[in-house]
């Protein structure tokens, strides 16, 4: 009677997990779906022209794009600057304020290699959403940002539950079939059944994998937070007592830019934090870089620039949790292996809808007969049964 019990709480955690978790996961895989292919999309709907120049065309002063910046919008502060690795542009962010949530932040977009403005972006808080961005802030966080987020990473550890039984279930059940078997010859609900066994049990890696990652990607906000009030507040507790940087006193960006290129020479510069910033230092240029390789460029390492010398304060090292939840996101979306992978990464979406469509169809049609099932099963007629009769 031990295996019985033990298939019948295995099979009580598949079941349930699944049918708490189901109307979300199926809608962050139709979500994920456009997600997938996010920059492509975008690059589709939004389209930028750019000056027709060699590959290796160096990059433009930042000093030169500030300037035109702070000569539109005098009385505004430079926020951060991102410098794009996949098209030739640089994006200036400036604000009214230092608060995060001001409504006239906005940035102006320039060639990268020429400093020619090309967009002047109105706010983002004027700007019509675009259909990536809808469909990540669902994705992300059901429209409510960190209640969404913790939520929908809870219903990522009931599907990381359910997958786990299910490979549990998946022995006992197929015990007396064939691998793969699809009994075309019975009935409707004995065919959905075996279809999603069977594509449960082939895709289970993936499944399990995206589940993992997708749980890691919801609690980025709160992990952030924890470096922030953790290992960078003790960085700048030497700072403690000093006067803020104002923006009037900033040494050149252009500086604090060749002097990261000079200390991690193998690096791309992804974006520089202004002092000032809540996501930043107040004494210090932030610059954000990662590495050159399919691996290392989902690792990225930030720096930390005195924003009055341009002297290098430090190359800052990321925690564990953080190196995690870095590399949770490539592996989330299938984007560190290029379009191939984006391809297969889509398939096996679609066959997770099925899987998961299939699951709720089973549950909804199941028949009465079953209903008590296992109350009525002994072990020996447990081992006689047909598993997808207790499956059921």
């Amino acid at each position: 009677m031990a295996q019985l019990k033990s298939i019948k709480k295995w099979f009580w955690w598949h079941r349930w997990s699944s049918l708490i978790c189901t109307l979300f996961l199926l809608m962050l895989c139709v979500t994920g779906l456009p997600l997938i292919f996010g920059d492509e999309i975008d690059g589709w709907l939004n389209p930028t022209y750019y000056a027709d120049l060699p590959k290796n065309t160096p990059m433009a002063n930042l000093d030169g794009m500030v300037k035109v910046a702070h000569t539109r919008y005098p009385k505004q502060l430079v926020t951060f600057i991102f410098v794009d690795d996949d098209e030739p542009q640089v994006l200036v962010n400036m604000a009214t304020s230092w608060n995060p949530v001001d409504p006239l932040r906005h940035s102006l977009q320039f060639d990268s290699r020429t400093g020619k403005l090309l967009n002047d972006e109105p706010p983002y808080s004027q700007k019509p959403a675009s259909f990536i961005d809808i469909m990540l802030d669902l994705h992300r966080g059901l429209f409510i940002d960190l209640p969404g987020e913790l939520f929908l990473g809870l219903m990522g550890v009931l599907f990381v539950i359910s997958i786990i039984s299910g490979v549990v279930l998946y022995g006992p059940f197929m015990k007396k079939l064939d691998f793969g078997i699809i009994r075309g010859d019975k009935s409707r609900r004995l065919k959905w059944l075996d279809l999603h066994n069977l594509l449960g049990i082939a895709t289970a890696l993936w499944l399990l994998v995206v589940g993992a990652t997708g749980v890691m990607n919801e609690l980025s906000t709160p992990l952030f937070g924890l470096w922030q009030m953790t290992d960078v507040k003790a960085m700048l507790s030497k700072y403690h007592g000093k006067p803020l940087v104002k923006q009037d006193e900033l040494s050149s960006v252009q500086a604090a830019y060749n002097t990261t290129k000079k200390t991690l020479p193998g690096m791309q510069v992804m974006s520089l934090v202004y002092p000032g910033n809540a996501f930043g230092s107040p004494y210090h240029y932030l610059i954000w870089t990662k590495g050159n390789t399919p691996l290392t460029s989902q690792l990225f390492s930030p720096v930390l620039v005195d924003a009055k010398s341009d002297k290098l304060a430090a190359v800052v090292k990321m925690p564990v949790y953080l190196r995690a939840l870095e590399l949770s996101r490539p592996l989330h979306f299938g984007n560190y292996g290029g379009t191939p992978l984006k391809i297969i990464w889509v398939l096996f979406d679609l066959v997770a809808i099925v899987v998961l469509i299939s699951g709720v169809y089973l549950w909804v049609v199941r028949r009465k007969f079953y209903k008590n099932y296992f109350d009525r099963l002994t072990e020996a007629e447990l081992i006689e049964s047909s598993p997808q009769t207790i499956a059921s």
